[in-house]
């Protein structure tokens, strides 16, 4: 009998306590009503500042300028695609691949880069992959010569 009423106390004490803690709980972020005050009888108030206008933000600047060699192609893919043509023309596939695979994470639209990889799995003898690769950079074609050798690799 004492126990159950032992459990009955520490059940509601417990309860008691849970909703205390919730009630003075906020959310993280979030801050807290302010508390309006009222003047004291014969106390001026003075005059709220107006709010100050944000100035509007300057546009962005502008997009930095793609490499010589290819109009598609950003500055720093295109850094990646000449290490990875250099390693592929020495055989080194598997550099070439990791080169190419950082410089699409850098510019996944680039046809260039698609080109590239879809020739060095096809130099692997990785042909279905090579169609995959070549037919997936044809939506990002942007002239007649990136077009047709990608579609030739798709064949």
């Amino acid at each position: 009998m004492q126990i159950n009423l032992l459990l009955k106390r520490g059940f509601v004490l417990g309860l008691a306590l849970v909703l205390t803690g919730c009630a003075i709980y906020s959310m993280p972020g979030s801050e807290r009503a302010p508390i309006e005050t009222r003047p004291a009888p014969g106390e001026t108030v003075p005059d709220t500042p107006e709010p100050v206008a944000t100035p509007v933000p300057e546009p962005y600047p502008p997009a930095p300028q793609p490499a010589a060699t290819d109009p598609g192609v950003t500055s720093a893919a295109a850094s990646l695609l000449e290490k990875a043509s250099a390693a592929s023309a020495q055989g080194d596939y598997e550099q070439a691949l990791a080169l190419l695979e950082r410089a699409q994470r850098i510019d996944p639209n680039s046809a260039e880069i698609y080109l590239q990889l879809a020739r060095v799995y096809a130099a692997q003898g990785q042909v279905e992959k090579a169609r995959d690769t070549a037919s997936r950079g044809t939506l990002y074609c942007r002239d007649e010569r990136e077009c047709n050798a990608l579609r030739a690799l798709a064949r």
